[in-house]
């Protein structure tokens, strides 16, 4: 099953003497939508890969004539895995600044970000799309509106890596759960924090996945450092720094408070949540149907954020987010402040509603609006009823 991406025309994002950075986590389908437009690439083009030691020489060498000579006839240069290429970001500065009329697309993952290879050299010079895990919006090619809510639970469980997605359950049940199990557990062991261990300065994985597994029991939750801290035998910096780390990395979103009232509001907590629900589940290994869960409130909540983080990515609709409470626990899950306005969202898995919910925040900003999203009801929050121009 061919999974059509947002992206599926990069022609569109990339421009004469510059470079299209697609970058995200590991796993989503960067390099197969780098070599799906590559088969029907109208420009000469040359694909090489930031494994080949050759191209990692000749990038980094920031020797100019060396550049020119390997870009030499061609009107596209796309490198995949860029990441691995040290000082990447000058060896593409010299291609698109030496080259005229040169097209550059670089595929890396979040470690273009953590190691800041690409960030000055590359200032006013790139175009950043960042891909991630399928989103509802991508499947509505492939499924209609009731396969969609009809999956729902599939998608609540196991997720939205593309691998998992197209796993076949043409065979018995059982054996597609099982294997798209055995591709979570693999992508959270072997890949969830490679670039991490790579780049940055930590103890090991294993602190890493007890910090993690800790955040994937609180998704929902505001968080201490200090609580987290005292779990796991480190210190509150050290948590800090690790989160930053795991935001990054699309490991874990946070979600920080929204005031303009600091006697009523919390703001100094934030939430996290998982930008995948399957690799969530794969960090506590629990693959239960939601009928036999008592974190299906949690399961809903991570979901409609990050299906919402697509959307609004996907469509360049840009807000500052947050969460909303206050110290006599009214709240609110997730709010939006965009175009001047604030817009709330409650999420509810229930379909019993109660009525007082909301009548707090509407009191204190009576400018803003509250909306209720229910499994009735999310498909316009989420972007399933939109059409991309």
């Amino acid at each position: 099953m061919k999974i059509p991406r947002f992206y599926q025309d990069l022609g569109q994002y990339i421009q004469p003497n510059k470079v299209l950075v697609i970058y995200g986590p590991r796993r989503v389908g960067k390099t197969t939508l780098l070599t799906d437009f590559l088969a029907n690439c109208k420009f000469k083009y040359k694909l090489d890969s930031g494994d080949n030691i050759k191209v990692q020489e000749i990038l980094s060498s920031q020797d100019f004539n060396l550049i020119k000579e390997y870009a030499s006839g061609y009107e596209l240069i796309a490198i995949d895995e860029a990441q691995k290429i040290p000082k990447v970001g000058q060896g593409l500065k010299i291609l698109v600044d030496q080259i005229p009329n040169i097209r550059v697309i670089a595929t890396g993952s979040s470690s273009f970000e953590l190691s800041g290879q690409v960030g000055e050299p590359l200032t006013g010079r790139k175009n950043t799309l960042i891909l991630y895990p399928i989103a509802q919006l991508e499947l509505a090619s492939l499924y209609n509106n009731y396969e969609l809510k009809e999956k729902l639970n599939e998608w609540l469980v196991f997720g939205a890596y593309p691998e998992v997605i197209t796993v076949s359950n043409k065979d018995a049940l059982l054996a597609g759960k099982q294997e798209k199990i055995k591709i979570l557990e693999e992508l959270v062991h072997s890949y969830l924090l490679k670039d991490i261990l790579e780049i940055e300065q930590v103890k090991g994985s294993k602190v890493l996945l007890d910090l993690l597994r800790l955040i994937a029991f609180q998704v929902g939750n505001e968080v201490s450092f200090s609580e987290l801290a005292t779990q796991i035998g480190i210190d509150n910096k050290t948590v800090a720094r690790y989160l930053d780390l795991f935001e990054k990395s699309f490991i874990l979103y946070n979600l920080r408070g929204f005031s303009k009232n600091l006697r009523e509001e919390i703001t100094r907590k934030s939430k996290y949540y998982f930008y995948d629900n399957g690799v969530r589940n794969a960090i506590i290994s629990n693959f239960n149907d939601i009928e036999s869960r008592n974190d299906i409130g949690a399961l809903w909540e991570n979901f409609l954020i990050i299906e919402r983080l697509k959307k609004n990515s996907y469509y360049g609709i840009f807000s500052n987010n947050y969460f909303w409470r206050t110290w006599s626990q009214k709240e609110i899950d997730f709010v939006e402040e965009r175009e001047g306005k604030l817009f709330g969202y409650e999420f509810k898995w229930s379909e019993k509603i109660d009525k007082k919910i909301g009548k707090s925040w509407l009191k204190i900003y009576p400018e803003a609006s509250l909306e209720i999203i229910t499994p009735q009801n999310y498909f316009d929050f989420i972007g399933l009823n939109l059409k991309k121009d």
